[in-house]
């Protein structure tokens, strides 16, 4: 498809000479859940990961990166930040915060570098998709060049009942 937009994501990839594909999805304003994403894209909601922003007590700002079906285990990522509880930022925070908005939110380009925490099935594929920073494009990424770019950390971070979505 000629004439994607690169992202600014995208920009500091290809200065980095980090390999990856922008891949354009129908957005639905009234859905941007990963599971629709993962749909339009014919990909598996396992790969499919999105970015979430929290905010701990002592740690201050970090983010998560989780598959697109699971849920943050607040407890599990707080410890992993060094915090002793952590709060999902609400979401009039995020732009300012980030430079992104829900459905555009990477961990690549943030306004500040922020403590990521990729959750550890990401690398169980051998390319996820993640957001480009804006919504309707997603990159297809591998995700070992992806977490040492952002420079992340690979931990459990997820809620264990991810099983009964079926």
């Amino acid at each position: 498809m000629a004439g994607i937009q690169k992202t600014n994501a995208a920009r500091l990839l290809d200065k980095a000479k980090i390999p990856y594909e922008l891949i354009p999805y129908t957005v639905d304003e009234n859905n941007l859940a990963a599971d629709h994403v993962a749909e339009e894209l014919g990909e598996d909601i396992n790969q499919v990961f999105k970015t979430l922003v929290l905010h701990g007590d002592r740690s201050g700002y970090f983010v998560c990166v989780i598959p697109g079906n699971a849920e943050v285990d607040l407890k599990k990522a707080a410890k992993v930040a060094g915090a002793k509880k952590a709060d999902l930022i609400p979401m009039k925070e995020l732009l300012p915060l980030t430079g992104y908005i829900r459905g555009g939110c990477t961990s690549i380009g943030m306004k500040k570098a922020f403590p990521t925490f990729f959750h550890s099935s990401a690398l169980d594929f051998e390319h996820i998709f993640v957001s480009a920073g804006v919504r309707g494009l997603q990159l297809k990424i591998a995700p070992e060049a992806l977490i040492k770019y952002v420079r992340a950390m690979v931990a459990d971070i997820i809620t264990s009942n991810k099983d009964n979505d079926e």
